[in-house]
């Protein structure tokens, strides 16, 4: 199945690919890898998904942030590759950043939010590498920070 019938299949809409708000690119192709810059949690209204695990959010909630991180993630590529995800070979790796309280020891759990909707969108070409690492604060104060590193054709 093609990247664009699993996006349909599975009711997923990219949402616009943020502008970067720093002294960094949003995406950037060197040789024939894709890096995607940190991509924040933020929802399906705009809104920022702020929060820390284990404090006043829920694993489930962090999954979701990390979902809404991925379909950014994907929103960039498809936006460097002028809409032509199928340039895409393989994701090769993900790194997520999860909010968390001392005591909290789920990030993994958070992270699977992230990792499921690639494997849903790229299928066997979406399955990757990954670290989830503990953060004590993320810029704005969002739960959930992931980037990406994709294999081009």
């Amino acid at each position: 199945m093609s990247i664009e019938e699993n996006l349909k299949k599975n009711n997923i809409l990219l949402p616009k690919a943020a502008d970067p708000v720093g002294s960094y690119v949003a995406s950037k192709i060197t040789g024939n890898l894709l890096f995607i810059s940190g991509q924040i949690s933020i929802d399906n209204k705009g809104n920022l998904i702020k929060g820390k695990l284990g404090k006043n959010l829920t694993t489930e909630d962090g999954y979701n942030a990390a979902m809404r991180c991925a379909l950014s993630i994907v929103a960039q590529a498809n936006k460097i590759l002028n809409n032509d995800l199928s340039k895409i070979k393989s994701c090769i790796k993900l790194v997520g950043f999860v909010n968390s309280d001392d005591n909290y020891i789920e990030q993994p759990k958070v992270i699977n939010g992230a990792s499921d909707t690639i494997v849903k969108i790229f299928g066997d070409k979406g399955m990757h590498t990954r670290a989830a690492i503990s953060v004590n604060s993320l810029p704005l104060g969002v739960a959930v920070e992931i980037d990406a590193i994709f294999e081009l054709n």
